[in-house]
């Protein structure tokens, strides 16, 4: 958590001293869609764009934020666009306000909607559009809004891996990923922030999953830095008391799977088991000894490359001498020493 607020902080910093050579948030139109300047407002405070989960924002990385509204003919559309520092606060920030009850849409890397309202996020930008109504042609005018969004290069587009361990077939837009105890409180997860200890800088990802008889139950992923933390927070975790349960526990690496809610023994495993760490291993150390690398080597080479030089320049001017007194004797004043080349012009004063 303290390396991703620093991120954030230092993100924010960057972008409000390059404002003034960085293009706008929004874009001036889109798909005919024209920005409103007068209902254009931006600014670097997050209470100002969402007053009760400010702090949330701030754990997800946040960096600035525009509003807007946009018009073509005699509709409006309302744009909320956040900014984070990288892609992964993105889609942190999507997963954390996305709702059940919302349909997935293809808009920009994931995006839901619910009537009128489409949530979707593009790199590390967040998008909530309040449409005036929907039409068909509502998701390729907004599929044209996040193609025109400025997007992150390099590592900052590079989003989080530990989505991808989760078991497939969660309930739709259940799952959510925290790098904070204050997302993690407000979306009520059943592993508590003591236990889990943010100060590691762990990741979280929880989603819900549909046993047997249409229940519920709650699976939790964590990834800690190290093999070493997540054993010691397993430990602290299956000795703790918590409602919601049964619990159940597995680690891989350093990934911890828990399991709550009512579902037995034999499903609670199967989930469990779903999850593995597979680490990617490269060599990149040599496996023999390299005799490039002995610098006694070195200096001999240095000594072989200037006797090799000396040796050169010795065999060039013997050839060059050679040829000069073969030439001068065998063509005797026509080449080297004529008379007319060696004359002297005296100058008898006296």
């Amino acid at each position: 958590m303290t390396k991703r607020l620093l991120i954030g902080l230092l993100f924010t910093v960057v972008t409000a001293a390059a404002s003034a050579q960085q293009p706008g948030l929004l874009p001036p139109e889109f798909n005919g869609w024209q920005l409103q300047k007068q209902s254009l407002k931006s600014g670097t405070d997050a209470a100002k764009i969402d007053s009760t989960d400010a702090a949330v924002l701030k754990e997800y990385g946040f960096a600035d934020f525009s509003t807007a509204n946009y018009a073509r003919e005699d509709r409006v559309i309302q744009i909320k666009a956040i900014r984070f520092a990288d892609a992964t606060g993105g889609f942190g920030a999507f997963s954390y306000y996305v709702q059940p009850q919302m349909r997935t849409e293809k808009i920009g890397d994931r995006a839901a909607s619910n009537n009128t309202r489409v949530l979707f996020y593009r790199g590390n930008v967040l998008v909530d559009a309040q449409l005036d109504r929907t039409t068909a042609m509502s998701g390729s005018d907004l599929r044209a809004l996040a193609d025109a969004l400025p997007v992150p290069h390099g590592r900052l587009s590079v989003l989080p891996t530990l989505p991808s361990h989760l078991p497939k077939a969660s309930v739709t837009n259940s799952d959510r990923y925290v790098v904070g105890p204050i997302a993690l409180e407000r979306l009520g997860s059943p592993v508590p922030a003591s236990l889990i200890n943010f100060e590691l800088s762990p990741e979280v990802e929880f989603a819900k999953y549909r046993v047997t008889m249409g229940r519920e139950v709650n699976f939790t992923l964590i990834e800690y830095p190290t093999f070493k933390m997540a054993a010691e927070r397993i430990k602290a975790m299956e000795s703790a008391s918590l409602p919601g349960g049964p619990f159940y526990f597995r680690r891989t690496g350093p990934l911890l799977a828990v399991v709550n809610g009512p579902v037995d023994s034999g499903e609670a495993h199967l989930l469990l088991d779903s999850v593995f760490y597979d680490a990617n291993v490269t060599l990149n150390q040599a496996t023999k000894y390299n005799p490039r690398d002995n610098i006694g080597n070195v200096i001999v080479t240095i000594f072989a490359l200037i006797g090799m030089i000396l040796a050169v320049g010795l065999i060039l001017g013997v050839a060059f001498g050679g040829i000069r007194v073969w030439a001068k004797k065998r063509f005797p004043d026509r080449f080297f020493d004529r008379p007319e080349d060696v004359e002297i012009i005296q100058l008898n004063l006296k």
